[in-house]
């Protein structure tokens, strides 16, 4: 089957909650072996348990933190060096708080770009040797619709995601042909914890409900309605499967048509 990844290992980052943990989900599903990390280790293990399937596992890795830090990105490659090569990995890291580009600063920047960009390219640098040794593998990260057309009010999210984006299609040409394909997938308004936060602040910020900010939302976006984390996670799980081998460099919107331009 194309979508068979049994007997394959994937590793999704902040896979214990919302769109991380709808993909892992999905891919355990699928028959991979999943690890699954959070910056806290219980929230990870608890997710690991509740997938589809035997032998996932959860480890805590702080993308905010230094890389030598205690549960940087080097405590990491340790507690993978125990298991199987990471065959498939999924770069997922929280937004950063709420901000214009007008308020940023270049302390903030970075502070983005930790986890957004630093960490999650310290990764995949971790992981793509062996990909590339045993001539396959799929590296997909969880982007936002920002990357096309950037949200006012998630300046810090633009800046981080974008750079990220540009990062991998650069890395896509890079390893094309060895057997390992580099992609991002696009979440538009996805029925998550993290844009129930959003539209609850944008609700205080202008007076208005919840209620109202979701039904503006909602009828900006041509299907009508948020999109599920289940439905999301499918596309995240495709650009992982043996049956998208020759696709890489895109970025695949899931967004129910929310973004105007091709």
């Amino acid at each position: 089957m194309s979508g068979d990844l049994t007997g394959r290992h994937a590793l999704v980052l902040g896979g214990s909650t919302g769109l991380g943990l709808a993909t892992a989900s999905a891919l355990a599903a699928t028959g991979a072996q999943v690890t699954v990390t959070s910056r806290d280790a219980t929230r990870a293990e608890q997710a690991a348990a509740g997938l589809p399937g035997h032998g996932h596992r959860g480890v805590a890795v702080d993308l905010t933190a230094s890389e030598d830090g205690p549960d940087g990105v080097t405590a990491l490659a340790t507690a993978l060096a125990a298991g199987p090569r990471v065959d498939v990995l999924v770069l997922n890291a929280g937004g950063p708080p709420p901000a214009r580009a007008v308020d940023v600063d270049a302390a903030a920047a970075a502070a983005a770009l930790r986890p957004l960009l630093l960490s999650q390219i310290s990764v995949v640098r971790t992981v793509l040797p062996e990909m590339l040794a045993a001539g396959w593998g799929r590296v997909v990260a969880i982007g936002s619709s920002g990357v096309q057309q950037p949200i006012p009010t998630l300046a810090l999210s633009n800046l981080g995601r974008a750079a990220l984006a540009a990062y991998l299609k650069s890395l896509a040409s890079d390893v094309a042909d060895r057997g390992v394909t580099i992609n991002m997938v696009l979440p538009g308004r996805i029925a998550t914890g993290r844009v129930a936060a959003l539209d609850s602040a944008r609700a205080d910020a202008t007076a208005t409900s919840v209620e109202e900010i979701r039904a503006a939302s909602q009828a900006a976006i041509p299907a009508g309605r948020y999109g599920e984390p289940a439905e999301f996670a499918a596309a995240v799980a495709f650009l992982c499967s043996p049956g998208a081998s020759y696709i890489t460099g895109v970025q695949l919107r899931a967004d129910g048509g929310m973004i105007g331009s091709f």
